[in-house]
C-alpha cells in the first residue's frame, strides 16, 4: 500500500467509532501518526491501541469538540506527541431522530450545532495558528449529502451539514494564502452507529432498502469509502484542491 500519508501528523475527531474509526485506521495504513480524538475515552484508547498493536502511530485524546478548552488540548497533544499537525479531519457529528421539524426540542437543536457547526469554529481557532506557523496544513470536514440534497424528517441536521460546507468552501478561500487547503467530504448515509436515528421509522431491512433504492451503486456508505476520499484530499495528491465538497454517495439521484 502506498505511504502517501506517511509520516504527516493527523487529528481525527469522533474517531472512536463509525467513518472517524475508519479514517484513523486508514491514515495509520498510509503512514500517518493519528491522534485518535473522541469524547468517550474508552473508544479513544481502543482505536488507537489497535492501530499500535498493527504496527501505526496513534495516541488517543478524550476530547469535547463542542469546547475550546477541550479542542486547544487536543491540537495541543498532537504538537507535545508528534511536533506539528497537518491535517485536522473534523469527523465527530450528531443528528436528531428522524422526526417532523417542529418535534426536535432547544436541547437537542443546540446540541446537533454544537458538535456539527461550532466545532468547525473551535478546530479552526486552535489548528490554524499551528498550520500557519508551519507554512500549511490541510483541513477536511466531514459533511454529508444532506446538506445538498435534504431528506425529510432531518431538518436542523440538514442545516448543520449545509452550514458545515458553506465553512468549508468559505475557509478554503479565507486560508488560501497561508497553503491551508480546507475540503469536505459529503457521505450519503452509511453503515455506523447512527443510522437508526437517520431512518424513518424502525431500522428494518424494508426501510433500508428504500434508502439503498436510492443510490445507483446499490448499498450504504461504508467507513473505508469515506476514509479512502479522505486521505486523497489530505495527501500532497489534492495539492492543488481546495474548497471542494466531496459527494461520496454512490451516485445518490434523490
Amino acid at each position: 500500500m502506498s505511504k502517501k500519508l506517511q509520516d504527516k501528523v493527523a487529528i481525527v475527531t469522533g474517531a472512536g467509532g463509525g467513518f472517524g474509526e475508519g479514517i484513523a485506521h486508514h491514515f495509520a495504513e498510509l503512514g500517518a501518526k493519528v491522534v485518535v480524538a473522541d469524547i468517550r475515552a474508552d473508544a479513544a484508547q481502543s482505536v488507537a491501541a489497535a492501530i499500535e498493536s498493527a504496527g501505526g502511530r496513534a495516541v488517543p485524546v478524550a476530547a469535547d469538540v463542542t469546547k475550546s478548552e477541550s479542542v486547544k488540548a487536543m491540537v495541543d497533544a498532537a504538537v507535545q506527541h508528534f511536533g506539528r499537525l497537518d491535517i485536522l479531519v473534523n469527523n465527530a457529528g450528531t443528528t436528531h431522530k428522524n422526526r417532523p421539524m417542529l418535534e426536535v426540542d432547544e436541547a437537542t437543536f443546540d446540541r446537533v450545532y454544537a458538535t456539527n457547526v461550532k466545532s468547525l469554529y473551535w478546530g479552526a481557532q486552535h489548528a490554524v495558528p499551528q498550520m500557519r506557523a508551519q507554512g500549511g496544513g490541510v483541513i477536511v470536514n466531514i459533511a454529508s449529502t444532506a446538506g445538498v440534497r435534504p431528506r425529510p424528517g432531518l431538518t436542523w441536521y440538514n442545516g448543520s451539514k449545509g452550514a458545515a460546507i458553506a465553512i468549508t468552501k468559505s475557509m478554503a478561500v479565507e486560508l488560501a494564502p497561508d497553503l491551508i487547503r480546507v475540503c469536505a467530504i459529503n457521505p450519503v448515509m452509511g453503515e455506523t452507529g447512527l443510522i437508526g436515528d437517520f431512518l424513518p421509522g424502525a431500522d428494518t431491512e424494508e426501510t433500508r432498502r428504500k434508502i439503498i433504492a436510492t443510490i445507483p451503486l446499490g448499498r450504504l456508505s461504508r467507513p473505508l469509502d469515506i476514509a479512502r476520499a479522505t486521505a486523497f484530499l489530505a495527501s500532497d495528491e489534492a495539492e492543488f484542491i481546495t474548497g471542494v465538497a466531496m459527494e461520496v454517495d454512490g451516485g445518490r439521484c434523490v
